[in-house]
């Protein structure tokens, strides 16, 4: 009886051994030793390139006469009544405000307006949008004009080792990639946080790109700020494999437990 127990105790030290985390694997923006440092207070500056517009990104496009902002202010408030509608349905729905009222690039890079039709944006920046819509738009109307155009929301997916996997559209001109992170409830204590995959779409394709957050360098990589469409993957440890709870508590729990049931069938085949 001496051994088992002697073996029982071997055992819950090596289940705790193997099924525990260490905080160097779930702490975020760490100096690694590999990388430069990055003190705190440390300004660090970065170019965020402009978005280029691709295939189903969806914009909003309000064209205001100089006679609406006479009646209805530089705002448009009439225009943000019914986004603010829009929005409260698309929040209880879990939809896209944009899908409805927005308009979407098609396959051919162009977006179809009333009474102008096609205007080809794909491959430009939001300003190069505007400027087009607008000189397309000046054809048919000779009043003067105020053409402003956004970008639909950032849409991202957050899938594997989140605690909210999900599709996201973030009604926000610019994220950082902790930013998703936290919109997604956090990653879970078992997620592989300097492997995490993003998948990016660019004009000609697609790229895997392999991020660690626990390095501080991520702010001067270009993928500190998400882009739409980007796809974020996060694998899970090893731990996971033998069945370890996400902390140590959850863990010791578990090894006990199996221990409990193990002795239970030890003595009741001994007797």
């Amino acid at each position: 009886m001496r051994n088992l127990w002697t073996g029982i105790a071997l055992t819950l030290v090596f289940f705790m051994a193997i099924g525990c985390v260490s905080n160097e694997k779930i702490i975020y923006l760490q100096n690694l030793e590999d990388y430069p440092e990055i003190q705190e207070g440390e300004l660090i500056e970065y170019e965020i390139p402009d978005y280029k517009l691709q295939y189903n990104d969806i914009i909003d496009v309000n064209v205001q006469t100089a006679q609406d902002i006479i009646e209805m202010g530089f705002n448009n408030r009439a225009a943000s009544g019914m986004n603010n509608q829009m929005g409260n349905m698309a929040g209880q729905t879990g939809g896209d405000i944009y899908y409805m009222s927005g308009y979407t690039v098609d396959k051919n890079g162009t977006i179809r307006l009333p009474i102008v039709g096609d205007v080809k944006v794909k491959d430009m920046t939001i300003e190069e949008a505007r400027i087009a819509i607008e000189e397309k738009l000046r054809e048919f109307l000779k009043n003067e004009i105020y053409v402003k155009v956004k970008l639909g929301g950032i849409r991202y997916s957050a899938l594997g080792e989140f605690r909210r996997p999900d599709k996201y559209v973030v009604l926000q001109d610019r994220m950082t990639i902790f930013e998703a992170i936290a919109n997604a409830g956090d990653l879970t204590p078992i997620a592989k946080r300097d492997e995490v995959l993003m998948i990016r779409q660019y004009p000609d394709g697609t790229k895997l790109h392999r991020i660690n957050l626990n390095d501080r360098n991520i702010i001067r990589s270009p993928f500190y700020f998400i882009q739409p469409n980007d796809q974020l993957y996060a694998e899970p440890m090893k731990v996971r494999e033998v069945g370890a709870g996400e902390n140590a508590a959850q863990s010791l729990s578990l090894v006990i437990s199996a221990i409990t049931v193990s002795v239970l069938l030890i003595n009741t085949f001994t007797r």
